[in-house]
């Protein structure tokens, strides 16, 4: 995970609170949770939070009203509706609200999981520091290569590589063996730790 990510949970049922907040810890997540939505704005206002699930049916303001609320206070951060009564009514709202995703309860763990972590993807929250290091080799090897004036295909030639091994290799899709970085490095004249770039 690039950021410590933080999640704040409002739903005045104390039990799913509670199983939200194993459930998501267990990920890596620092959980906070409010059984209270009247006290949630302040605890934006107070902390800062990556994520937001909302229960949208509570006692004294109803999710649909929290979430207006927060809009105020902040714009950007991610909201996730979760319900166990789903509405197209509530869902539009929701969405005009610019919630991330409208969950239904019961759900799936691991689906949510997933949701979760697509939704941080998407705010640049979550990286793979190893998607990341593929990024920067095939760059690395991609601008090398044009300053060197070689095309995919000389550069085959003279790694003995083939061209969609390389092709993948500069588009960070495949990840490159040490053997066939360094027949890339002695190929371009550079040092094999030149192609780790920032890394």
């Amino acid at each position: 995970m690039a950021v410590h990510v933080k999640i704040l949970i409002v739903d005045d049922d104390r039990d799913i609170c509670e199983y939200m907040t194993t459930m998501l810890e267990t990920t890596g997540y620092e959980v906070s949770t409010l059984s209270d939505p009247t006290k949630a704005v302040d605890a934006i206002r107070n902390d800062e939070f990556h994520l937001l699930i909302v229960d949208l049916m509570m006692p004294r303001m109803d999710g649909i009203e929290l979430i207006q609320h927060i809009r105020k206070v902040d714009s950007d951060v991610a909201i996730v509706v979760f319900t166990g009564y789903p509405s197209v009514e509530t869902a539009v709202d929701a969405l005009k609200l610019n919630v991330s995703d409208y969950v239904k309860k019961p759900f799936d763990i691991n689906e949510f999981r997933e949701k979760i972590a697509l939704i941080l993807k998407k705010k640049g929250l979550l990286t793979n520091p190893e998607e990341e290091l593929h990024k920067a080799v095939g760059k690395t090897i991609r601008r090398i290569r044009k300053e060197h004036g070689l095309t995919l295909k000389q550069l085959s030639r003279r790694t003995s590589l083939s061209v969609s091994l390389l092709s993948q290799i500069e588009r960070a899709e495949s990840s490159a063996s040490v053997s066939s970085l360094y027949k890339i490095a002695v190929a371009l004249g550079v040092r094999l730790t030149t192609l780790f770039g920032e890394f």
